[in-house]
């Protein structure tokens, strides 16, 4: 998993509550089990036409917003189903970080597994961030884990929590096989001595 040290980029504003797992990766996408090319799906029921051409209005096609890296979100993003295909094509499209005020829980778990930062902060502080993210391409934020800082474009600075250990797993790029793989060692000492006393297993 890539670390997650310091994301510096342009946010998108996605003034909805309620945003569902089910808008934000459709079912129709969920047949693959591999992580890369479901960007072009994010969304798709919004950023999309019956007839496949974009929708201009959708904030993601609009020029600005194209290659953002940062979502800024009404309440209760990700709620729904638990599918992991949400954060999956959150991350194909290149959005590593999501600000709301209040995230479904499993969605909240799942991204920190996929390496996307969700933060939570206050409805003030997410009205300000809206501000700034409606700047098109000025709306430049910098996410500092490290600081637990968000920094918009005119050097204001938000503080926001972190579970310590989650911390820890996106700073050095950790997610459920990385952090096995830290014990690897012991594992395989584990695994000689149960062989070495049950040879006929």
């Amino acid at each position: 998993m890539e670390k997650f040290t310091v994301l510096e980029g342009v946010a998108a504003p996605l003034r909805m509550i309620n945003v569902d797992t089910d808008m934000i990766i459709p079912k129709q996408y969920l047949k693959t089990i591999k992580r890369t090319g479901l960007g072009k799906g994010l969304f798709s029921e919004q950023r999309y036409r019956d007839d496949g051409s974009e929708n201009p209005d959708f904030v993601l096609n609009k020029p600005a917003y194209r290659n953002a890296k940062i979502l800024v979100a009404g309440d209760n993003f990700g709620c729904g189903s638990s599918r992991e295909h949400a954060p999956w094509a959150l991350l194909d499209f290149g959005i590593r970080c999501v600000i709301s005020t209040s995230f479904g829980d499993i969605f909240y778990n799942n991204c920190f597994k996929n390496g996307i930062l969700p933060i939570r902060v206050s409805a003030q502080d997410l009205e300000k961030l809206f501000d700034d993210a409606e700047r098109g391409a000025n709306a430049t934020l910098t996410i500092d884990l490290e600081r637990q800082e968000i920094r918009g474009p005119d050097g204001g600075v938000i503080r926001f929590e972190i579970d310590p250990f989650r911390k820890h797993c996106l700073l050095n790029g950790l997610d459920d096989i990385g952090l096995t793989l830290q014990k690897a060692e012991k594992i395989s000492r584990y695994e000689e001595k149960a062989k070495a006393a049950r040879p006929w297993v």
